[in-house]
């Protein structure tokens, strides 16, 4: 029996709904959200990001706004002016788009951020708030991740969960917030690979999640019978965009799964809005 597909798509349309009637409610007090965007230089993949992300608002009506500077920029240039956007009342969250100059350093930018506008998730403060099990703009992609295995209806309580990929922003994040469901988890990683003993953590896992961003790195055969798989992996392969599972093979042992695309994706955009949402709520506050 096949797996049911998880919508993403689906699950994305509902949060906006929500997202609209907060909208009309913070418009009654005076405040209009708004998401300020930094590129840095051209790069392709980031300018159809900043198509989406300007589409996204604007069906909601949240405010969107791109300021975008020469690859000359300096350190210090960036971080004066992102300081301004800290102090504009009228700015709700800031976002910073990736990939930056090589003369630039990203992780520093990124903290500049005040946490309140760091609508991305990514800020030590905001991290910090998910080790506490308590995030308020918590990191996208995580946050979608766990928004995706919630609306399977399964009961998370002691369950065995896999998290193959440990970045700061969807892995490490990923275990925690699992770890506050009191999920036990494993976190695998290129070390888990060398050693030959992935396949063995896959196997076992009731609840796998995959974000490395290589194509097909989890073979069908490995997922266990009836478990819960969320490819957060996104590769072009023969001109397709493919996951980090291989989908066919996976779906005719999982018992639910997301697609790539229209999976992770839409929903981290919706979680995205969310959170400028609720920077515009504490500014208000």
């Amino acid at each position: 029996m096949s797996a049911q597909i998880i919508d993403g798509k689906t699950i994305a349309g509902k949060i906006r709904e929500e997202i609209k009637e907060e909208i009309e409610i913070l418009k009654k007090k005076g405040t209009v959200p708004s998401l300020t965007a930094i590129q840095v230089g051209e790069d392709p993949g980031s300018a159809v990001y900043i198509r989406s992300q300007r589409k996204s608002c604007e069906a909601v009506g949240i405010g969107y706004k791109l300021h975008q500077f020469d690859s000359s920029v300096s350190q210090t240039e960036m971080t004066e002016f992102i300081g301004k956007l800290n102090g504009d009342r009228g700015v709700s969250g800031i976002i910073l788009q990736m990939p930056l100059p090589q003369a630039l350093d990203a992780r520093a930018l990124q903290v500049a951020i005040h946490r309140e506008k760091d609508v991305e998730g990514v800020s030590a403060a905001n991290m910090g708030m998910v080790v506490f099990g308590r995030p308020i703009l918590g990191p996208c992609t995580a946050m979608a991740v766990m928004k995706l295995i919630k609306s399977t209806g399964v009961n998370l309580y002691g369950r065995e969960a896999v998290m193959v990929g440990h970045s700061d922003i969807v892995g490490k994040p990923v275990a925690l917030l699992l770890l506050d469901k009191f999920v036990t988890t494993s976190v695998c990683h290129i070390a888990t690979g060398e050693r030959g003993t992935l396949p063995d953590y896959v196997k076992r896992a009731e609840i796998l999640i995959a974000a490395v961003g290589k194509a097909h790195l989890i073979k069908g055969e490995w997922i266990r019978k009836g478990a819960i798989v969320i490819d957060v992996g996104i590769n072009r392969v023969e001109g397709k965009i493919v996951g980090d599972v291989e989908f066919e093979a996976a779906k005719e042992r999982a018992s639910y799964i997301t697609p790539v695309p229209g999976g992770v994706g839409p929903v981290t955009t919706a979680i995205l809005l969310k959170n400028t949402i609720e920077a515009a709520k504490l500014r208000v506050s």
